[in-house]
């Protein structure tokens, strides 16, 4: 007789299989496939040995692809083919894209969508589709090295990559039959590497210098717990900025003209390679052949270290920010990590040391750090470490709300708020009997909504007639664990109820994150005069409408012909005010306007209030109570 095989209802047949799951560090010029192997987490090789896999994909007319080094050989010979750096236009809109010049040295055409693709002869590929050719490679060596199927991965993200970059992240994955277990910013992985290892608890900064993205990011970890106290960064500074700096200056040392994309290509790479041995030596011989000619220049780590002294000063800038909006000091920080291949130059890791005024942590190849911690968590995640009590707190890195009378931004989540979060505030009608209410949520820190980032709009109908200010409509915003918003808004009468899954553009670059952060700091002050500004006039606006229609209704009945011609006078007064500029002079025009109509808006009540008595008896009116 067969045996019934038994389990608890909704678990596995096999509670204490090993579930296998990756962390995957999808990298700008790098990327790696790690997972826990004998409760170690470790990066997983290639059948070469080899554990980087270049983030580089060749497409070939016959329809091949080539992925990882063997496509990068081909970067100068068939470059409009051979597709580097795609990180960097993931989340980009066609016109972004075009923009970019020499940092996209591809050829483009747009979709309806506004989706660059890149023309290649296999076809028209998007960076979504680059993306998820580089993830079936990892994937692919997964698999072959644990021996089975995955149940899913944990992604990591720049820590400044924004909804329509997580949301391109996540389509890549799906393109990849990745099942995606989280969305995991950079930083907060190589914290889960290095705190949770080392049991430290207190401020850490973890100072990430990838191949194409620059982020620092300041965490306090406590009991196991990792908060995100604030992110920063140049999404558009990284490693490949340092070699085009070193490949610019070979290039005018030597009078090389760049004439194609070919030359460029291969002097980048020649770039690297002098950037990579100047990080143990003191010079370097760099030997160019370019054609029929041959050139040879001695490159000092000097000279190099006064061309990139720059770039490695706007990190430090922006280490400086971050601190300061986490509310801590350089001081406060007990422990500095250091992530991405580009850390290995030796005057970032001077520089870094000397602004904290501690030497940074390198225990961890810089390369694997987050691939490691993307594993640890993917663990966790699939269930094999039940009892686990680690919780990682992200943060939005940039505002959340949406747009209210006069074209003001109300913000719902705050910049630097930990996610998954879910935030709610109630708004009213503005108009009497009004029945609908358009919906425009927005992102950014400045006080207009002319200078933030449009997200999505939607509307609620429904709404039951009333006076302005008397429905109640809930707006709830909702942030996953992804970093992916929902909103949905609620009138409360009657419960009617709309919502929306913001599904974002690919508009916006993780470069105008960081431009949009210091725009809000620069006009800090004018914001504040704008908003005041607009607010005096919407409120200025509410009085204006509010008096004229009831004027409409029943003027004439209360009002003589010198009182109505005396509050006409009232508010064109404050119509002028209110098309300036001077905000105290729009607030003393709304008070006498208030103050002027307040006779006939206590005769109006007594009128309604006769009005609605008329005809019944005391009697009746008891009986009714």
């Amino acid at each position: 007789m067969a045996l019934l095989q038994i389990a608890e209802p909704g678990q596995s047949e096999a509670p204490h299989q090993h579930k296998l799951a990756v962390g995957i560090d999808l990298g700008t010029t790098n990327s790696l496939v790690a997972s826990v192997k004998s409760g170690e987490a470790v990066t997983l090789p290639d059948f070469k040995g080899e554990h980087l896999l270049p983030s580089v994909v060749r497409y070939m007319p016959c329809g091949n692809i080539q992925v990882g080094a063997e496509a990068r050989t081909f970067a100068s010979e068939d470059p409009y083919n051979t597709i580097i750096s795609v990180k960097r236009l993931m989340g980009r809109g066609s016109e972004e894209v075009n923009a970019l010049g020499d940092e996209a040295p591809y050829h483009f055409e747009s979709n309806d969508g506004g989706m660059p693709y890149i023309k290649t002869t296999a076809g028209a590929k998007s960076p979504v589709q680059v993306s998820a050719d580089i993830l079936e490679s990892l994937v692919f060596r997964a698999e072959e090295a644990l021996g089975g199927e995955l149940v899913g991965a944990v992604i990591t993200v720049p820590a400044y990559f924004d909804d329509a970059q997580r949301q391109a992240t996540k389509d890549a994955a799906k393109i990849a039959n990745i099942k995606v277990l989280r969305l995991l910013s950079e930083p907060t992985a190589a914290a889960v590497a290095y705190g949770l290892d080392q049991g430290k608890e207190g401020v850490i900064a973890v100072y990430d210098l990838g191949g194409g993205t620059f982020d620092i990011s300041i965490l306090r970890l406590n009991k196991g717990v990792f908060e995100v106290l604030s992110t920063g960064g140049d999404s558009a500074l990284g490693g490949d900025d340092l070699d085009l700096a070193l490949a610019q200056w070979m290039a005018e040392q030597l009078q090389i003209e760049v004439s194609d994309n070919s030359i460029s290509r291969y002097l980048l790479e020649k770039a690297k390679w002098v950037k990579e041995q100047l990080s143990d030596a003191d010079e370097v011989e760099a030997l160019i052949s370019l054609g029929e000619e041959n050139y040879s220049l001695t490159v000092t780590r000097h000279q190099f270290d006064a061309l990139v002294l720059p770039l490695v000063k706007k990190t430090i800038r922006a280490c400086r920010r971050a601190l300061k909006d986490a509310a801590v000091d350089a001081v406060d920080v007990l422990e500095v990590v250091m992530v991405g291949g580009s850390t290995r130059v030796p005057l970032v890791r001077a520089e870094v040391q000397a602004f904290f005024g501690r030497e940074p942590h390198i225990k961890i190849d810089p390369d694997r750090v987050v691939a490691i911690g993307a594993a640890i968590q993917a663990d966790v995640l699939a269930g094999n470490k039940p009892d686990s009590d680690m919780l990682l707190l992200d943060v939005i890195p940039l505002s959340l709300g949406l747009e209210t009378m006069g074209g003001l931004t109300e913000k719902i989540i705050h910049r630097n708020t930990s996610i998954p979060v879910a935030r709610a505030q109630e708004f009213t009608t503005y108009q009497d009997g009004q029945t609908a209410m358009a919906i425009h949520v927005v992102q950014g820190e400045r006080e207009l909504v002319s200078d933030c980032r449009s997200l999505a709009r939607f509307e609620l109908r429904g709404i039951p007639p009333m006076a302005a200010g008397a429905a109640k409509i809930r707006v709830t915003f909702q942030v996953d664990a992804d970093g992916l918003l929902g909103v949905e808004a609620k009138e409360l009468t009657s419960g009617v109820e709309s919502r929306i899954q913001v599904k974002p553009s690919y508009g916006l670059g993780d470069a105008e994150i960081a431009e949009m952060l210091k725009a809000s700091y620069l006009n800090a002050a004018e914001d504040k005069d704008a908003r005041a500004l607009r607010e005096q006039q919407v409120e200025a606006d509410r009085l204006i409408v509010s008096l004229k229609d009831a004027l409409s209704v029943d003027g004439e009945k209360l009002l003589n012909a010198d009182e109505r011609e005396q509050l006409g006078w009232e508010i064109e007064k404050l119509v002028v005010l209110r098309n300036g500029s001077d905000v105290i002079a729009i607030e003393q025009g709304i008070s006498a306007l208030s103050k002027a109509s307040d006779e006939y808006a206590s005769r109006r009540m007594d009128f309604n209030i006769q009005k609605a008595l008329q005809g019944h008896s005391v009697d009746e009116l008891g009986e009714s109570k």
